[in-house]
């Protein structure tokens, strides 16, 4: 058995470590509410936007955009991955790299050559440790993400598919559920997905005037329309992070309470040990007497 003074330093080191975890587990909290509040702002903007670009497209048929052709085979594709910059969170960024990691491969099988838009400094290292093409990257986005940031990494992969240099862009985050549960998904981002586009535009039919043109006005609509999807990806790859950094913050807290309560019983254990050991020596020298 340690001895007590051992048993002490461990007590007081895992206390130390508690302090920790549990005063990261506050601020977890703290910024996992503003994330979720900053993640359902940015819903109805994303909606009314793919609204109007829903309405234009159909009022236009003559004119189909470049993001909304599908390609008959994906000879290229280019990929962008949402992690976090920093660690402590859990599961979430194993679980996203994982699955990317498989639809990496399920495109090599197909032929398919990769290029990867990496944002957050986790799937960059990973990106890089693997030997994956990384053509443009964004990181150190801190606890808001911002649309200046992200715009120039992303342009560079509509860019190419624009030119036909790619086939189809994919992008992978972690969306928000609840606190407690956040699902990885990597979801088609170019060609559009038409089903989505139609949904709006059922019951009725829309017409504008447009300045300067209609193609103008819808190339940059759809434009902003692919800029809102990634904005809302990031924003709810962050709410997930602060809700799995909370929950692995207060489990790394409980466990130290319990870490805490099995050394501080050997301790006891110890010090009595020490205590009878000195009666009896006490005892027996009294008797040698």
């Amino acid at each position: 058995m340690a001895g007590s003074r051992e048993i002490r330093n461990k007590i007081k080191s895992v206390q130390n470590t508690r302090k920790i975890t549990k005063a990261m587990e506050m601020v977890a909290a703290s910024k996992m509410r503003k994330a979720q509040e900053r993640m359902r702002r940015s819903r109805p903007y994303g909606d009314k936007v793919r609204n109007i670009a829903a309405h234009l497209a159909n009022a236009n048929p003559e004119y189909r955009h470049p993001f909304l052709v599908r390609r008959e085979t994906v000879k290229a594709a280019g990929l962008v991955l949402v992690t976090t910059d920093k660690g402590l969170c859990g599961g979430l960024n194993t679980n996203i790299l994982r699955m990317t990691v498989q639809r990496l491969r399920e495109l090599e099988k197909t032929g398919a050559k990769v290029q990867v838009t990496a944002i957050g400094n986790k799937g960059l290292g990973f990106m890089q440790r693997i030997g994956a093409k990384v053509v443009s990257q964004a990181v150190h986005l801190g606890d808001a993400p911002q649309l200046d940031k992200l715009i120039g990494p992303i342009k560079l992969q509509l860019d190419a598919y624009a030119a036909g240099e790619i086939d189809a862009v994919y992008i992978a985050y972690t969306r928000f559920i609840n606190t407690m549960k956040q699902e990885s998904v990597i979801e088609q981002l170019l060609p559009l997905d038409p089903h989505r586009l139609e949904e709006t535009n059922r019951d009725y039919a829309w017409d504008y005037l447009y300045e300067p043109n209609a193609q103008t006005v819808l190339d940059d609509l759809l434009l902003r329309y692919v800029e809102a999807l990634v904005y809302q990806a990031v924003a709810e790859n962050m709410a997930s992070e602060q809700s799995a950094r909370m929950v692995a913050m207060k489990s790394a807290s409980d466990n130290a309470k319990k870490v805490i309560g099995e050394l501080q019983l050997s301790y006891n254990k110890a010090r009595q040990a020490a205590i009878t050991k000195e009666l009896s020596e006490i005892v027996s020298g009294a008797a040698a007497v």
